[in-house]
């Protein structure tokens, strides 16, 4: 069962791998990123910081599409992790579970506008994120669990 998905660009960190996963009781960690799935250094590092008690699983985004509709993730109680809107919106359009999504922190670039505290957006992540709600996905922003949710629709 899918609990979540988060984009945060930091992927897993403190807040991620104690705040977020004790509060959805989530017993596996699945970050869906290319270019962690094709840096075992950076994998084994991101592992370092998650839970021990927690599964840890790196994918490519289109492996973790191939996973979570073939089903073999369903026993698990799933927590997972993008950096960018690019690939939350493939998730959204590819799985049918993956229908909330907490946008986490995204830090300020060139081109882009803060929309919160943590987050802030360029055009293209703008267009994405109206897509992930077309898509009928509620699109959220919160730091960690115990924050309001703030619909991204009302600050976009």
């Amino acid at each position: 069962m899918i609990k979540l998905m988060r984009l945060d660009e930091r992927l897993i960190h403190g807040q991620v791998a104690f705040a977020w996963t004790n509060s959805l009781s989530a017993d596996c960690i699945l970050i869906a990123n290319d270019s962690v799935a094709a840096d075992k250094l950076r994998a084994t590092s991101l592992k370092l910081a998650a839970p021990p008690a927690v599964k840890f699983v790196v994918k490519t985004v289109e492996g973790a599409i191939e996973a979570l509709n073939s089903h073999k993730t369903d026993k698990y109680k799933l927590f997972i992790l993008v950096d960018n809107t690019k690939d939350a919106l493939a998730l959204v359009s590819a799985v049918e579970e993956v229908d909330h999504v907490n946008l986490g922190n995204m830090k300020m670039k060139e081109g882009a506008r803060s929309i919160t505290n943590s987050v802030a957006v360029t055009d293209e992540d703008v267009k994405n994120i109206r897509e992930m709600i077309a898509k009928g996905a509620e699109v959220e922003c919160r730091a960690v669990p115990t924050d309001k949710k703030v619909m991204a629709a009302t600050l976009i």
